[in-house]
């Protein structure tokens, strides 16, 4: 029997290590967003079945190893998901200059002679078996960059802040301009203003950076200094005619455009079925287990299937959102709208660009895409949105 404290009261045999653990409410695993977890896991599952399904070949043999690697890709992104999870997200504000500074490094080296072009795009660094898109990967390294210093200024942005947090944010952007990829910078710039949104920053410097942004943007694309075959995917969405499917003769981004069009037409309501896609079967959709793989899911799962998949994703949209408003920190905070912010400009623009709504960028659709960097890019932001939900009452 245990002894009696000062007071009279006997005081409570001491519990392990591990049982503390059980019983403490605020442990971090007690509060894990399996909701996010499970929709995740549903549409990397869906991009699996996909993947196989553009790449195995029209008839038996079919060929297994690109969606064998894309397994391997879930796979190991889990695992990162995970160990980004088990570390305390706090520890990467205080590490945010160096992962900032990390994210740059790649994106400068990929500018080096030994980066790899592919598809007119300097964007990739040669690991033999493995091709990394450090563009990718440094979207996370910005998000914990620019939402650790916005946390450190606190309070509501005045303009020096503002301008100092566009200077940090405009450095990656301009390094990956530099490399030809102009949809990935476009992910950059849509998270830029929503954290700076979520910090308080003044309605007229956002309505003022908008419209500097669309200028900016107007004179890019008017000024020549992106390659024919760039424009022609930037401003075929505006110059498509309504008879534009039949037109499936022409050559570019307009041939792409159609047929992506076709193969969600043939979907229908209900789909052709798993594999039976005549599209997606012959492969006349290009990129379509990169790029385009929505018409796949749309043509075999038809219009209820492919909008059950936005549904799933529009749901950890939510999810993202709603562990946004309740992180303890700012730091917190920040984080999670700049992977609100990927993942929303991402999919809207990469199912739009499949219907015609939007230029056609070289953006994956999150989770489904074929890619390895992505792939690791999308499970380490999930982690870190878990990290920050968990800790939510540590």
């Amino acid at each position: 029997m245990s002894a009696p404290t000062a007071l009279g009261r006997r005081s409570r045999p001491t519990r392990g290590a591990l049982g503390s653990l059980r019983h403490d409410p605020a442990a971090p695993y007690r509060h894990l967003d399996w909701v996010l977890i499970v929709a995740v896991l549903v549409i990397s599952a869906v991009g699996l079945l996909m993947v196989f399904s553009t790449s195995r070949g029209a008839n038996p043999p079919y060929y297994y190893a690109q969606a064998a690697k894309q397994l391997f890709y879930v796979v190991l992104g889990i695992v990162g998901a995970a160990i980004i999870l088990a570390i305390d997200y706090r520890h990467f504000r205080d590490w945010a200059p160096f992962i900032y500074g990390a994210g740059l490094a790649l994106l400068l080296f990929v500018l080096t002679p030994l980066g790899s072009s592919h598809k007119g795009s300097q964007s990739w660094i040669d690991l033999g078996m493995f091709q990394l898109q450090p563009s990718e990967i440094a979207k996370v390294t910005f998000i914990i960059g620019i939402a650790g210093l916005a946390a450190h200024y606190r309070g509501e942005p005045t303009l020096a802040r503002v301008a100092a947090l566009l200077a940090v944010s405009g450095v990656p952007i301009v390094l990956v301009l530099a490399q030809g990829d102009l949809g990935t910078a476009l992910v950059f710039v849509a998270m830029v203003p929503t954290i700076l949104w979520i910090g308080g920053t003044k309605g007229r410097y956002l309505v003022v950076l908008a419209l500097v942004a669309v200028l900016v943007a107007g004179a890019i694309v008017t000024s020549g200094a992106l390659k024919q075959y760039q424009t022609d995917r930037l401003t075929v969405f505006v110059t498509q005619t309504d008879t534009g499917v039949a037109a499936a003769h022409s050559q570019g981004a307009a041939y792409n455009l159609d047929q992506a069009k076709i193969a969600i037409g043939h979907g229908g309501l209900w789909g052709r079925g798993l594999f039976n896609g005549s599209q997606t079967r012959t492969g006349q959709v290009p990129e379509q287990d990169t790029d385009f793989i929505f018409t796949a899911a749309a043509e075999q799962f038809g219009f209820v299937g492919a909008a059950s998949l936005l549904a799933v994703m529009g749901l950890v949209v939510i999810r993202v959102w709603r562990t946004a408003q309740l992180a303890r920190d700012d730091f917190g905070a920040y984080v999670c709208a700049g992977v609100l912010a990927m993942f929303l400009f991402q999919i809207f623009e990469n199912v739009g660009m499949t219907m015609g709504i939007m230029p056609i960028t070289g953006i994956p659709l999150p989770f489904m895409s074929y890619g390895g960097s992505s792939t690791l890019a999308n499970f380490a932001a999930v982690g870190l949105v878990l990290n920050v939900h968990a800790r939510r009452f540590a």
